[in-house]
């Protein structure tokens, strides 16, 4: 097996994590989506990743970019940088790591410009039958956009997306990194009304990210897909007084791309392989977006189970400190991801931090006990406080 799909499967596990079941039958449920550049699943900001990993319709913040870029024209602050730090699979690897960079400038009252740098790095694999080569594969990607409010309520946002991804296993000329192009279109409604005296707010959002290209590595005659997601969400925000508040919100998440076909007990392997061919591999990127939708071996009942969902909840106080929490759920047979997350956030004028923790309830999902650091800095209080040290 060639090293760049070791790396693959490592990849995957990002994703996809699954408790060890003896029966043969549930071994033959098991059914993942499969993609490339799995990192780009991998949510980058503590925020998020303490209230279950949602963000399509929660308050905009600086990473936005992420979850819904549409939410930027929003914000309260004028501009903000983030800078997130998660060690990934530390209960298998000590040296796998997401390093994100996100930042946002509003424009007058209604339009928004924002930018992301992310870095997923792999850390050092050696190979023992290419001279005791040690390699460093990452992926990495790139992205821009603008949003801007359509209505006082209403709001839209794009992203555009290059991404590399390099983990090839030798350096001859027939290999080479992987390469491909993406687009993000997003949408956001955030709504107001009295309950009581109170001034409670409603918001829903919709993402719908990398689509693109299909991706390729030197070597292979066969492009993979990119992680096309939908994610829908809404969230709820309820003010109890002037120093305290109360959110909950839910996402739905589902993979825009096609189900690895699965070989039937009567099929012949060279006809599995021409079928695996027309059926997924000469599939392009937006066929397969159409595809995903009623491919699954198993019908309906398994369509339904390739949809994810997360609830989270967050506290509240004087807009200084926050407490977070949240549940994830994916079906077993399509990764197993179930894990209950935590966490807490401080903000000041200057700047926030956040940080998150995670608590699987599968027995085997490595992604247990993950945690996520994240910094921004308000821009606007920076420039204030620098205009108080110079009037000084």
């Amino acid at each position: 097996m060639k090293a760049h799909r070791i790396i693959r499967i490592l990849l995957l596990l990002t994703v996809c994590s699954t408790e060890v079941v003896l029966a043969q039958d549930k071994q033959n449920m098991f059914n993942p989506v499969n993609t490339s550049v799995t990192s780009l699943a991998i949510a980058p900001d503590a925020r998020a990743g303490a209230m279950g990993d949602i963000g399509a319709a929660t308050e905009a913040d600086v990473y936005s970019q992420y979850w819904n870029p549409a939410k930027y024209p929003f914000n309260i602050a004028r501009a903000g940088v983030g800078i997130s730090y998660t060690p990934w699979l530390r209960k298998l690897v000590n040296d796998i790591n997401l390093a994100n960079l996100t930042g946002f400038y509003r424009i007058g009252d209604y339009s928004a410009v924002h930018a992301s740098l992310r870095y997923f790095s792999l850390g050092e694999v050696y190979l023992a039958d290419m001279e005791d080569m040690t390699i460093k594969p990452y992926e990495m990607a790139i992205d821009a956009g603008y949003s801007r409010m359509l209505s006082e309520t209403f709001s839209m946002g794009v992203n555009l997306r290059f991404i590399l991804s390099d983990i090839k296993y030798d350096y001859t000329a027939e290999s080479s990194a992987g390469k491909a192009f993406s687009a993000d279109i997003a949408m956001y409604r955030l709504g107001y009304f009295m309950a009581g005296n109170r001034e409670c707010s409603f918001g829903w959002g919709i993402n719908i990210s990398n689509i693109g290209s299909k991706i390729s590595y030197g070597g292979s005659d066969n492009s993979e897909f990119i992680p096309t997601n939908l994610r829908i969400g809404c969230n709820f925000t309820i003010p109890f007084n002037e120093y305290n508040k109360f959110s909950i919100g839910a996402d739905m998440n589902k993979m825009l791309v096609p189900t690895y076909p699965k070989q039937n007990e009567d099929e012949a392997d060279e006809d599995y392989e021409e079928r695996v061919q027309k059926d997924y591999y000469d599939v392009s990127s937006i066929a397969g977006i159409f595809k995903s939708f009623g491919d699954a071996p198993n019908g309906f009942k398994e369509e339904m189970q390739e949809i994810q969902w997360s609830l989270g909840a967050e506290y509240t106080y004087n807009d200084r400190f926050m407490l977070r929490a949240g549940y994830h759920h994916e079906a077993e047979n399509k990764g197993n991801r179930k894990y209950f997350t935590v966490g807490a956030g401080f903000h000041m004028s200057v700047f926030s931090i956040d940080a998150s923790y995670v608590f699987s309830t599968a027995q085997t999902n490595p992604l247990d006990q993950t945690m996520r650091f994240s910094l921004g800095f308000d821009l606007d209080g920076m420039r204030d406080l620098f205009g108080k040290m110079r009037r000084r």
